[in-house]
C-alpha cells in the first residue's frame, strides 16, 4: 500500500509543488527521482562522515541506515554532507 501525503504544510513544498515550482521539480527530475517520490515527504539527513579520522569513517554508513529508515516511513531523504572537525588531527600538536 502506497501512503499519500498531504504536502500542504511542510515545509517540501516550497520546492515541490504548484506549477511555479517546476523549475526546482526539474532538478529533482534530472537526478532520477520520480513524481511519486516528489510527493512524498522531504527528510533532510545531514551526515560529517569522511575519511580524515576514525571517529568519522562510520557516519556515512549511520546516514545510510537512516535513509533506508525514512524510505520504509513513506519519507523521501535528502541527504547532505556537513563539515566537522577532526580535533586529534586539527590541533597540529602532539596530543
Amino acid at each position: 500500500m502506497t501512503r499519500t501525503f498531504d504536502k500542504a504544510k511542510l515545509p517540501s513544498r516550497h520546492v515541490s509543488v504548484g506549477p511555479e515550482r517546476s523549475p526546482h521539480r526539474s532538478y529533482y527530475y534530472a537526478m532520477g527521482i520520480a513524481e511519486a517520490d516528489i510527493a512524498k515527504p522531504f527528510v533532510a539527513l545531514a551526515s560529517a562522515g569522511n575519511n580524515s579520522a576514525p571517529c568519522n569513517t562510520k557516519l556515512d554508513e549511520q546516514a545510510d541506515a537512516a535513509q533506508a529508515g525514512v524510505i520504509t516511513g513513506g519519507g523521501m531523504p535528502r541527504r547532505f554532507n556537513t563539515i566537522t572537525v577532526t580535533d586529534g588531527i586539527a590541533w597540529g600538536i602532539r596530543g
